[in-house]
């Protein structure tokens, strides 16, 4: 059973950038995708983006194109979250996840249901 730890929230101002990591321990994660995804209060989670370890392709929500990069390094079993030009809508609790099938599952269209290890969350807070 895989671990998900995510750090890096926190309160910034519109316009600004975090940073989110995902540690995972318990198992090797170069077969599997993973994703971010976030909840905001009222709303059901949503994606937002993904990659494949083994291969680095990513799939990216709309919403943050061209704002967010996601990152890994294998090294550490660590995926990284690069969030620049943060909007007030972007508030939400933002989670990791694991998807529950190796090599091609959660893909090309990342799902919740196709996601079945995640971590705590971390809260994230962008103010006008």
């Amino acid at each position: 059973q895989v671990q998900l730890v995510e750090s890096g929230g926190g309160l910034v101002q519109a316009g600004g950038s975090l940073r989110l990591s995902c540690a995972a321990s318990g198992r090797t994660l170069s077969s599997y995708v993973m994703g971010w995804f976030r909840q905001a209060p009222g709303l059901e989670r949503e994606f937002v983006v993904a990659i494949k370890w083994w291969i680095g392709s990513t799939n990216y929500a709309d919403s943050v194109k061209g704002r967010f990069t996601i990152s890994r390094d294998n090294a550490k079993n660590t995926m990284y979250l690069q969030m620049n030009s943060l909007k007030p809508e972007d508030t939400a609790i933002y989670y990791c996840a694991v998807s529950r099938i190796p090599y091609g599952g959660a893909w090309p269209r990342p799902d919740v249901s196709d996601f079945g290890s995640w971590g705590q969350g971390t809260q994230v807070t962008v103010s006008s």
